[in-house]
């Protein structure tokens, strides 16, 4: 299914990034309770095309939605009913919260940091909630980017590296706006993580137990419905 995660929080926070065209399937699979929070990383549909299914996750409240001034432009121009000044009866009551790197919130209170990558030409958003570092779709990204997942920012400095990375690798060739397995691979050994997730991977990945096969160790390929536990 397309690519989406969702953080239970130790403070009880429940946080969904990205909501793509597959949540409403992927979310029979999960106990059904309030969503405190999502982060969208960009516009692309199969990281918003779900949008309109968490009207349902309405009925525990409004819900509060982190993402950047270019996607929050496009969601109103797409999903303009959710939008208006009048709604109508039923509709999801959503809040867009604009963004940028570096600009901390908390959802709860648990601290979300947005961090800058590229998808090829076009400025993304990854995450860093606590000790885990979530990125999709990118294909390069700043220095800062790197020190925030190490750690070594001012911001971060008490952080330390994050415990779990989640990042693309889209196959084995090169991509013009997406990391190769090559290249996900130089970005982990580089943040340095205890485990590290794969994510955003084509047919072209090949098996999954094959090509975890020559993953280095703590690397692996993510499969729908993982759970992983993440280490403060």
């Amino acid at each position: 299914m397309r690519q989406s995660a969702l953080v239970d929080t130790d403070n009880g926070e429940r946080i969904l990034i990205d909501c793509g065209p597959d949540f409403y399937q992927q979310m029979l699979q999960v106990d059904y309770r309030r969503i405190d929070g999502v982060l969208i990383t960009h516009e692309h549909y199969d990281h918003t095309g779900g949008i309109d299914d968490l009207r349902p996750f309405c009925r525990f409240g409004d819900v509060d939605i982190w993402l950047d001034a270019y996607t929050a432009d496009h969601l109103r121009q797409r999903l303009p009913y959710f939008f208006r000044e009048k709604l109508y009866p039923g509709v999801a009551r959503l809040h867009l919260h604009e963004t940028e790197p570096g600009a901390m919130f908390r959802v709860g209170q648990t601290p979300v940091l947005p961090l800058r990558v590229m998808h090829g030409a076009l400025p993304i958003l990854g995450y860093r909630i606590g000790a885990l570092g979530y990125i999709t779709d990118m294909s390069s990204c700043p220095d800062e980017t790197v020190a925030t997942l190490r750690g070594e920012t001012p911001m971060t400095r008490g952080w330390g590296i994050v415990d779990t990375l989640v990042v693309n690798a889209l196959r084995f060739e090169p991509h013009a706006a997406h990391q190769n397995v090559e290249e996900a691979i130089q970005f982990a050994q580089q943040i340095g993580a205890r485990q590290t997730r794969f994510v955003h991977f084509s047919h072209g990945i090949g098996l999954h137990d094959e090509t975890n096969a020559k993953l280095p160790g703590g690397i692996r390929l993510a499969y729908d419905g993982e759970e992983l536990e993440i280490e403060d």
